[in-house]
């Protein structure tokens, strides 16, 4: 699995899923409805922002990530990322391959830590994957998402320093 910057050409083969991961509303905050205008605008950044994709060898996007400060002037010192793995790729290491080229991205640029500020609490791999490579739960927002199937569940904020 080779992880590279993102191209043009690339946003046809992340299009399909982010729609569809948007679209079954189970993971991401962003609209169920979205169109593929917003998705590239929430998706596709410039610096100081950077997105990248997961592509084997024969070139097929695996999935995609981006990564940005968490926030602006005097917090700008605090990173974050979001992860989009194809579920037709899913279980193949994508999402922590992806997720350690962030934290990698963020340490090169002189990030002080990592947050998410938006894990839905009954996604239960990403949560276990995060923690695995450090991340910590800083706290949960109560019913916070609302899920498809769940009802209301609960957001995370996780962090990890670098």
């Amino acid at each position: 699995m080779l992880i590279r910057d993102v191209t043009e050409a690339d946003w046809p083969h992340i299009w399909p899923f982010l729609r569809d991961i948007c679209r079954a509303g189970e993971t991401f905050s962003y609209p169920t409805d979205i169109t593929e205008e917003q998705g590239r605008a929430f998706w596709l950044l410039s610096a100081p922002g950077r997105t990248v994709v997961a592509v084997d060898d024969a070139g097929t996007v695996l999935g995609t990530a981006k990564m940005n400060p968490n926030q602006m002037g005097n917090a700008a010192h605090v990173s974050s990322a979001s992860f989009m793995v194809d579920p037709a790729h899913a279980g193949r290491g994508v999402g922590r391959a992806l997720c350690r080229e962030t934290l990698d991205w963020a340490a090169r640029e002189g990030y002080r830590g990592m947050q998410f500020n938006a894990v839905v609490e009954s996604n239960a791999p990403a949560v276990a994957l995060y923690s695995s490579l450090g991340f910590r739960i800083l706290g949960t927002v109560p019913d916070g998402f609302r899920h498809p199937h769940l009802g209301y569940v609960g957001l995370h904020i996780m962090f990890r320093p670098l």
